[in-house]
């Protein structure tokens, strides 16, 4: 009997959000990394410069996370509308940004101890080569943070379409310009004033700040992939939302991420003059980053609250 009007009460749970021009740009910020890596590598080994070939190993780590990056866009994509994922595919940025975030990590920890072995063991460095490696490599990074950039605008209710997977390439790209600019002044430092030591130091300083980036990346994925705590004023608005009408109280609340700017939500209210479900999901239109909610309504058998 009801086949024919079930689409009334049913709903997409491809909580994903439009991000072909983020795709898009991380492809081609991929591809100008990889030529710029291996101009690197071919130059480092024709010239002998240690400095060109370790540039261009590192920029290989970047490759591989922007490529992470890509994969996560293009698979949410394809899967958005695959059953065997319950809240659709939302979450799989999140995963990509949060793998990239642990490579960060783990590119901040090989810096700290190639600088630190360079403090006891300095090498020969070829000046005029290195520099302009770092000039170069600053110039790409430049134009792919440029590319990066995430140009998504508020909506009406003020919340920002957050990317993850985005931002931890951006950040990689970072990376890699702060990398650049701190051995400019180390290069330039040692030619000209014989401070050797400032390449070691300038190594400890971008792997501190790499970390504190990591970290924060891994903090706020790591959140949303866990079903952490949200945000409290969004369960606080829920709460007042509903409660403010008629004599409705919460009994239990739920709310998690089911991408990165949707939230589902399973409420269970108590009320002495019950309304239909469709009626306090009216209550929460105003909340626009509640994608998926559920509602329970309990009768209250005791006396009125409400005369």
């Amino acid at each position: 009997m009801h086949e024919e009007i079930l689409e009334q009460w049913q709903h997409s749970h491809n909580f994903s959000l439009d991000r072909d021009r983020a795709e898009h740009n991380t492809t081609t910020v991929m591809w100008l990394t990889a030529i710029a890596m291996v101009v690197e590598i071919v130059a480092g080994s024709f010239f002998g410069s240690m400095a060109l070939l370790a540039d261009g190993w590192h920029m290989a780590t970047h490759v591989a996370a922007f490529g992470i990056a890509v994969f996560a866009y293009r698979y949410a994509r394809r899967h958005a509308n695959n059953s065997r994922y319950t809240f659709g595919t939302g979450k799989v940025t999140v995963l990509g940004g949060y793998t990239s975030a642990v490579a960060l990590a783990v590119t901040a920890l090989t810096i700290a101890v190639e600088s630190v072995t360079r403090f006891f063991e300095p090498i020969a460095i070829q000046f005029n080569e290195a520099i302009a490696v770092a000039i170069l490599g600053l110039i790409v990074n430049l134009v792919s943070a440029w590319l990066l950039q995430d140009r998504h605008h508020h909506d009406h209710h003020h919340h920002h379409h957050h990317d993850s997977n985005l931002q931890a390439a951006y950040i990689h790209v970072l990376t890699d310009a702060l990398t650049s600019i701190l051995a400019i002044i180390a290069l330039f430092a040692g030619k000209y004033l014989n401070w050797i030591w400032l390449d070691a130091v300038m190594g400890l300083v971008g792997a501190g700040v790499i970390s504190k980036w990591a970290y924060d990346l891994v903090r706020d994925t790591g959140t949303i992939l866990l079903d952490g705590t949200i945000d409290k004023q969004i369960k606080l608005d829920i709460m007042t939302a509903i409660e403010a009408d008629a004599d409705n109280r919460i009994a239990d609340l739920h709310v998690w991420y089911v991408g990165e700017n949707s939230l589902a939500a399973t409420i269970s209210l108590v009320t002495h003059y019950p309304r239909s479900p469709e009626y306090y999901k009216g209550l929460l239109n105003g909340i626009s980053s509640l994608s998926h909610v559920l509602v329970e309504v309990n009768q209250c058998r005791g006396e009125p609250c409400l005369k």
